[in-house]
C-alpha cells in the first residue's frame, strides 16, 4: 500500500487554524462603562467639599479695616487676593490628580465615558469647594461685618475666585491629564493580529516509497 497524498491543489494545514490563539479578556461593555463613569462623577463631586475646606484652611486672607466710613484694605499691595485663587488651583489640581490615579488603578481598562467622568467629577468638585469655601468662610456683607467689629478693628474679607473660569478648569484638565499619561504607560495592550505573526513553511509533500 502506498501513503495517501496530499492533494497538490489544497494549501498546507494553517497551525492557527488548529490552535487559534486565545483571545485577551474583553473590557465592561458600554453600559458597565457609563455606570463606571457616573460613580466617579459623583465621587469627583462629594470630593469637592474637601477641597473646599482645605481651601478655607489654607488660602491666605486679605485684611480689611474701617474708619467708620469706609473700608479699605489693610495691605494696599494685596497680593493675598491673588494667593487665594492660586492656593484653589493647585490644590484642584492636586485632587484632579488624585482623582485620575484611583480612577485608573480601579477601572484600568475604562475607556472615553470614563474620561468624561472625570471632566465632569472635576467640575462638580470645583463648585463644590468652591461654594463650601464661600460658606464657611468670613460673611460676605463687608459692611454689616465692618460694622460689627467696629472702626480700626481689622477683619478678614471674604473668600473669593478672581479667576474662577480657570479655576473650575483646573481639576478636570488635572485628571484627563494625569489619566491619559497612566493609560499610555500603564494601560492594556492591544494583542497582534495574527497577521503579524511569522508565516509557517508549507509542509513538504509526502513522496510514495518505492515498489
Amino acid at each position: 500500500m502506498t501513503a495517501p497524498l496530499t492533494p497538490p491543489h489544497q494549501p498546507p494545514p494553517d497551525p492557527w487554524s488548529a490552535n487559534p490563539p486565545e483571545p485577551p479578556d474583553g473590557g465592561p461593555g458600554v453600559a458597565a462603562e457609563v455606570r463606571q463613569a457616573v460613580v466617579v462623577a459623583l465621587a469627583s463631586g462629594v470630593a469637592g467639599a474637601l477641597l473646599g475646606l482645605l481651601w478655607l484652611w489654607l488660602a491666605p486672607r486679605v485684611g480689611l479695616i474701617s474708619d467708620g466710613k469706609a473700608v479699605y484694605l489693610r495691605n494696599s499691595e494685596a497680593e493675598a487676593a491673588v494667593g487665594g485663587d492660586g492656593t484653589f488651583i493647585l490644590l484642584a489640581l492636586g485632587f484632579g490628580a488624585v482623582a485620575a490615579a484611583l480612577a485608573f488603578l480601579v477601572h484600568r481598562r475604562g475607556g472615553v465615558p470614563l474620561v468624561f467622568g472625570l471632566a465632569a467629577g472635576g467640575v462638580l468638585g470645583s463648585l463644590l469647594g468652591w461654594g463650601v469655601g464661600v460658606w464657611f468662610g468670613p460673611g460676605q456683607d463687608v459692611v454689616a461685618h465692618a460694622k460689627a467689629v467696629g472702626p480700626k478693628v481689622p477683619f478678614d474679607a471674604p473668600l473669593e475666585l478672581n479667576m474662577a473660569a480657570a479655576a473650575m478648569l483646573a481639576w478636570p484638565i488635572g485628571a484627563m491629564l494625569v489619566h491619559l499619561v497612566l493609560t499610555a504607560l500603564f494601560g492594556p495592550r492591544e494583542p497582534r493580529p495574527a497577521e503579524d505573526f511569522p508565516a509557517w513553511p508549507p509542509l513538504p509533500t509526502p513522496q510514495a516509497p518505492p515498489h
